[in-house]
């Protein structure tokens, strides 16, 4: 979650929401790749960290299917990357702080153990949250 708190960093530096995200391979030590929130940067919607930490990793891998591997993320994802984190395979999601106004892996939403889904990952919350929740908190309150 270190790691992930240092990209939510890299984010504000780009003027964007501080969340950051780590993908860890099958042993749960090697990061596979890292990404941040880059919606201003880029002007894409889709920019989100967990969204550019998958694509990162998958193509490290060369293989969309990253079985086995662990995507931790300060923030709760929201349904698009819920979506993601689904249709990667991705076997486990470890995430920081709560998001009760767009969190979409149990707080708002449930999407990644809806049990009509082929894949369920592992959901661990609450990991460093005050931390997490923290950052977000001063970002929004100094814009």
């Amino acid at each position: 979650m270190r790691l992930a708190l240092d990209e939510a960093h890299r984010a504000v530096q780009g003027g964007d929401v501080p969340v950051g995200a780590v993908v860890l391979s099958t042993d749960g030590t090697t990061v596979l790749a890292t990404g941040h929130n880059e919606r201003e940067a880029t002007g894409d919607p889709t920019a989100h960290a967990e969204v550019l930490a998958i694509r990162g990793a998958a193509q490290r891998l060369g293989e969309w299917r990253l079985t086995g591997c662990t995507l931790v993320v300060t923030l709760e994802p929201c349904a698009m990357c819920a979506g993601a984190l689904v249709q990667s395979r991705v076997d486990r999601v470890v995430y920081g702080a709560r998001d009760e106004k767009a969190g979409a892996v149990g707080s708002v939403w449930d999407l990644v153990r809806d049990r009509r889904l082929n894949h369920r990952p592992e959901v661990i919350g609450g990991v460093l949250e005050d931390e997490c929740a923290s950052l977000l908190t001063r970002f929004f309150r100094d814009r």
